[in-house]
């Protein structure tokens, strides 16, 4: 018995020291289950965020009419919300640092729904901007971590494609959220289209928090970073040139766009088109260009340059602003198609670029600021763009925006020689 025991102890022992470590986590494969609920699962987060967030441009020109203020106090109800959003994402990645990314995005995403709900009841214009800066700022913590938790769960080279997919659904819910805000104000008032979008928002925060796969390549801190550690991470997010110039696409694109749709319906119920709310509010279908273009720009950006993409999507952004001077609708729409295209193109490859290029210990800094500049641009050009609109109508609009679009690419192109020196030809991290 003493000898068999001698003799037990040293083989479990040799088999204990020649066990293989733990394989680093690789992430999520395309076509694999957990690739399908990421998608699937952020393609919701996509929709139940950006319905709510933009549910109240569509209904603008109602707001205006029914609180009696001007387009340009209207339109506050969606810059406050943009801008409480681009503030908060910066605490929202230090949350999700400490606390892990699923649970943030579980928290923000709930926050924003339950007071959604209470959006309809506001009083007046104080109490609905205050209703929407506290929703603004809820939401903010799914794009502020949205690109960080797909870098670390799904497979490098297929990042591209899967931050195309979660830009596909906020295009979708975009369009839903004015579709359905504004067929339903039509028919009642602006406070029940807002209502029924909330509503959709509950359905789609359900299927989000039911899907979303816990994550496995995010190494949590289980200690509170503190203020110290977290500015030196913003700084390691600040620090590189590239990365800069994404933050600039996502102000100056998204400022653009935003400016267009915010007062283009004011344009449109008036002479010489004098359409109706509900028809206003179907031309979000134009919207669709956008999830068509998004997941194309994610297979372009994996076939040849991210550069090139992001280049090409703001020349036919531009291009589409110019087509909306016409008079004759169908050119309208037609410019709106193209410069939605252009928009989501250019987003899809900024954002998920942004992910790609930053280190990973400031990954979700780098979303954040990001997501930071992106809202920025809405709240703050966006809300600019009232003041071309009151100045000079359409025209200086279209001047605005195809300005901001043309400071775009010309950032981009005076930069590009230090992006491609850094990751090589195609734009990738691989170089």
């Amino acid at each position: 018995m003493h000898w068999t025991h001698q003799y037990r102890v040293p083989t479990v022992e040799r088999v204990t020291e020649l066990r293989p470590s733990p394989t680093p986590w690789a992430g999520h494969a395309a076509g694999s289950t957990g690739y399908r609920r990421i998608v699937v699962a952020l393609f919701a987060a996509g929709v139940a965020t950006f319905a709510q967030l933009y549910s109240v441009q569509a209904v603008l020109p109602a707001v205006a009419g029914d609180l009696g203020v001007d387009p340009s106090r209207a339109a506050l109800g969606v810059s406050v919300a943009t801008g409480a959003l681009a503030v908060s994402v910066v605490g929202w990645s230090a949350l999700a640092d400490r606390v892990g990314r699923v649970p943030a995005m579980v928290a923000s995403v709930l926050a924003a729904t339950l007071l959604g709900l209470a959006v309809p009841a506001a009083p007046g214009l104080a109490g609905l901007l205050l209703l929407r800066a506290l929703q603004g700022a809820a939401l903010g913590g799914l794009p502020a971590v949205a690109m960080a938790y797909l870098a670390e769960e799904v497979q490098a080279g297929q990042v591209a494609r899967a931050a195309a997919a979660y830009v596909a659904g906020t295009s979708i819910g975009g369009l839903s959220g004015r579709i359905v805000s504004s067929s339903v104000a039509d028919l009642t008032s602006w406070r029940w289209g807002v209502a029924a979008v909330a509503l959709l928002g509950v359905a789609a925060t359900a299927v989000f928090c039911a899907l979303v796969p816990r994550s496995r390549g995010f190494a949590g801190r289980r200690r509170a970073p503190g203020e110290a550690r977290l500015l030196a991470r913003l700084s390691g997010a600040l620090s590189d040139p590239g990365l800069l110039v994404l933050y600039g696409q996502a102000l100056l694109m998204m400022g653009a766009f935003v400016t267009v749709y915010n007062y283009l319906g004011f344009r449109l119920l008036a002479a010489p088109f004098s359409l109706s709310q509900t028809v206003v509010g179907l031309l979000f279908v134009t919207y669709l260009a956008g999830t068509a273009s998004s997941a194309l720009a994610g297979r372009l950006a994996e076939r040849s340059s991210r550069l090139r993409v992001l280049l090409g999507s703001g020349a036919v952004f531009a291009a589409g602003c110019l087509l909306t001077l016409s008079s004759a609708l169908p050119v309208v729409v037609a410019g709106l198609v193209l410069l939605t295209a252009g928009f989501f193109a250019a987003h899809a490859t900024a954002s998920g670029w942004t992910g790609a290029r930053a280190q990973p210990g400031v990954r979700a800094q780098a979303s954040a600021l990001y997501t930071f500049g992106y809202y920025l641009g809405s709240s703050v050009l966006g809300w600019l763009g009232g003041a071309f609109y009151g100045a000079g109508g359409w025209g200086a609009v279209v001047a605005f925006v195809a300005g901001l679009a043309a400071l775009a690419v010309l950032l981009a192109g005076l930069l590009a020689g230090l992006v491609l020196r850094r990751e090589g030809p195609t734009g990738s991290m691989a170089a």
